[in-house]
């Protein structure tokens, strides 16, 4: 490069205004940076007040001003309603909270930063039109080839913002039926009774059926002769409650006292008599089992029986026995060649000689 060269580009340089440039993209992209990470921050803001508010789940009654009622916890009156400890309940919401504070998180952050890009590109002159274009297109495509996978995501998100079910609780999916040991946005693991583990979509989830979410109820019907009275079936529920309470175990899961609700069903044997009991989740089971043991040993101490089915078995001739009947009938007719019980006995007399007999002969 001559002098003359270099005279020139430095030049060029000194009459280059600095100041419309720095004022012109560099300026534009800073804005938009700072601009993206504040909104970003703000939406963030708003989600974690959001899900503080589920964790909490507190709902404030209106001031009144004759009343002046304050505000009431959610979480004291859901306790006092099902029995379930107040910790457990705000553990449950809290987890649920944390699961849709970070999908949403996630979500704003990848939104905004995408359009920040978009908005960056414009700024240094490039034509985003064919980006947002094919963006479009794009969308389309995979927004028809995956929504499956989108109504997968969305139902997980109503589940766990609406709490239909969480993890611990025995549910029933359908075929799926057992404890709940993941739940996911996409999908949810369900280990049932024979410890094998279900992986089921969530868009898939028609109905759910939550056995153990706030009370259950152990439900047992209990077949009994005709000769136990229904007073004395009510006095064998209080001794077995009495028991039953002496167990500090099940003590704490019977929420009430068994109620009789009543003959279920009668039989030509026996009549069924239905009893329920209000349990905490998940100890329904429990309490059944033990309910039916203590009500075998009042039933032995009483001389109590438990109805018995009586069955009356018909059976039928196969097709073979069918087709040997006419055979055996036509033998029948014809005299056996053996000799018959009467012939056997006069055979026998006649052979044993007869005491006067003996006694001629001793003679």
């Amino acid at each position: 490069m001559t002098t003359d060269a270099i005279d020139s580009t430095v030049q060029n340089a000194s009459d280059f205004d600095w100041a419309t440039f720095l004022l012109g993209a560099p300026l534009k992209i800073t804005v938009i940076i700072i601009g993206a990470i504040v909104v970003n921050l703000i939406i963030r803001l708003f989600i974690r007040r959001f899900t503080t508010a589920v964790a909490k789940g507190t709902v404030g009654s209106e001031k009144a001003e004759s009343a002046g009622r304050a505000k009431f916890s959610a979480t004291a009156l859901e306790a006092q309603r099902t029995g379930i400890d107040e910790q457990t309940i705000k553990q449950r919401r809290a987890q649920r909270a944390k699961t849709v504070g970070r999908m949403l998180s996630s979500v704003t952050t990848i939104l905004v930063s995408v359009i920040a890009v978009l908005m960056i590109l414009d700024a240094l002159s490039f034509n985003i039109a064919p980006i947002l274009a094919s963006a479009g297109i794009a969308g389309v495509a995979i927004a028809f080839g995956a929504q499956e996978l989108v109504r997968d995501y969305l139902s997980g998100f109503f589940i766990v913002i609406e709490d239909q079910y969480g993890i611990g609780d025995t549910v029933d999916l359908g075929e799926a039926v057992g404890e709940v040991e993941d739940v996911g946005l996409r999908r949810t693991q369900i280990r049932d009774l024979t410890g094998t583990l279900w992986h089921v979509r969530n868009g898939e989830i028609l109905r759910v059926g939550n056995l153990s979410q706030g009370w259950a109820r152990a439900v047992l019907d209990i077949p009994l002769d005709y000769r136990t009275s229904m007073d004395e079936y009510r006095e064998m529920t209080a001794d077995i409650t009495r028991t039953l309470r002496k167990d500090p175990e099940l003590a704490s899961a019977m929420l009430e006292d068994p109620e009789i609700a009543g003959v279920q069903s009668l039989s030509g044997s026996h009549r069924v008599i239905r009893t329920m009991v209000k349990t905490k989740p998940n100890l329904q089971w429990m309490v059944e089992r033990a309910f039916r043991a203590e009500l075998m040993t009042q039933l032995a101490k009483r001389g109590g029986q438990i109805g018995m089915v009586q069955e009356t078995v018909l059976r039928t001739l196969p097709a073979q026995e069918k087709a040997m009947a006419p055979a055996v009938a036509e033998d029948s007719e014809n005299p056996s060649p053996l000799p018959s019980d009467q012939e056997i006995r006069s055979t026998v007399q006649e052979d044993s000689p007869s005491e006067g007999s003996s006694d001629v002969a001793d003679n």
